[in-house]
């Protein structure tokens, strides 16, 4: 079962920015910057965190994961452009 995560960091360095960008949106949506809500089952959401490790310098860098339950995303206050992404479905003839 997919849990959703949100996923915020700050990264000094262009490069490990970008690398870490690229991971994050491999597993969901970018809705800032540096902020990604993530769709990932526990043992992936594990050996995301470990990727990300190896990713950041620990020294000068951040990386916040933090998931949610379905009942916090019932209370989330939304202001303005603040919409999560929608859903796309895409499908491949084969």
């Amino acid at each position: 079962m997919a849990l959703t995560t949100v996923a915020t960091y700050d990264v000094r360095e262009d490069a490990r920015r970008a690398r870490l960008a690229a991971l994050l949106q491999a597993h969901g949506d970018r809705i800032q910057k540096s902020v990604f809500l993530l769709a990932t089952a526990p043992d992936e959401l594990v050996t995301l965190c470990d990727r990300a490790a190896d990713i950041i310098d620990a020294e000068t860098d951040s990386l916040w994961i933090m998931r949610q339950c379905c009942d916090c995303w019932d209370v989330v206050v939304r202001i303005g452009q603040a919409e999560p992404p929608a859903k796309v479905l895409l499908w491949t003839v084969m």
